[in-house]
């Protein structure tokens, strides 16, 4: 029997709809506005799609200003964050949820204040660690403050609750050291949650503009992000190439979005049905 359609699922449909256009709409203007001349993107009223598409703010962009370089340092810098954060954040996650130690408790109310502290809060002693290292100006001083995620590691956490005890006792007895069972028994459980938080850490990267803004000064090492900045900085007017630069820091984020769709969704829901 084909169900009947009510009032409430087309008003549904329309507030989507609505919602989807509002949201998608600067990304369209962003991505038209990168194929407008610069006279084009002043003009009143404005020029829905590009009249006269050109390729010439990508030109400029990438000769004009060392873009390629940007926009792999951003790559750069949001890959090995990731890498290293779904790392330390999945062992940290399962030894806090199936190990039983002293003080299990209190490290993991640290971590859970950790998360309440704003950035600023610690930028002080940040940067005179890094200036001790001498790492400041490279895309190492972005990385290593980024990697001990409080965050990470709750969400992980919650995850690893869903491991059955009995199968960490069945791999012991069967010989597996810690690492062993981990990769073999835990992760494989855990792996919604990791494709999760490995998108999370991507994109909470890619757009940390705060902590880049501080850690990189030579125009070399800046990301696509501060890149794009300095550029509306110093052409406050040439609306068109920075809508380029913005196009293209926008490629990498949608694009791991598109293909780690599925394994986010899975995870999220997941984290959503637990327990």
């Amino acid at each position: 029997m084909k169900k009947k359609t009510s009032v409430f699922d087309i008003v549904s449909l329309i507030i989507l709809a609505l919602l989807t256009v509002f949201f998608i709409f600067p990304f369209y203007w962003i991505l038209t506005g990168a194929f407008k001349a610069q006279p084009a993107t002043i003009v009143i009223p404005p020029q829905w799609w590009p009249a006269q598409p050109t390729i010439e703010n990508f030109e400029k962009l990438i000769v004009q200003n060392p873009a390629w370089q940007w926009l792999w340092n951003s790559v750069f810098i949001s890959l090995v964050t990731m890498i290293l954060v779904c790392i330390t954040s999945s062992l940290a996650g399962y030894v806090l949820a199936k190990k039983r130690f002293y003080g299990q408790k209190f490290l993991f109310s640290l971590f859970i204040a950790a998360m309440a502290l704003p950035k600023q809060v610690v930028l002080v002693p940040l940067v005179r660690i890094v200036n001790f290292m001498g790492i400041h100006d490279t895309l190492a001083a972005v990385i290593l403050p980024l990697v001990g995620w409080p965050f990470g590691v709750f969400l992980m956490k919650q995850f690893s609750e869903n491991i059955p005890t009995e199968l960490l006792e069945s791999a012991k007895i069967d010989g597996c050291g810690e690492l062993r069972t981990f990769i073999s028994v835990a992760f494989p459980i855990v792996k919604p949650g990791f494709a999760a938080l490995a998108i999370f850490t991507f994109i909470n990267t890619w757009n940390d503009y705060f902590m880049q803004l501080v850690m990189l000064t030579s125009r070399q090492n800046l990301t696509i992000s501060l890149g794009v900045a300095t550029m509306q900085a110093e052409m406050a007017t040439n609306y068109g190439l920075i809508m380029a630069g913005a196009a293209l820091a926008a490629v990498p984020i949608v694009a791991v979005f598109l293909v780690f769709q599925k394994s986010f969704t899975q995870g999220i829901t997941m984290g959503a049905v637990k327990g």
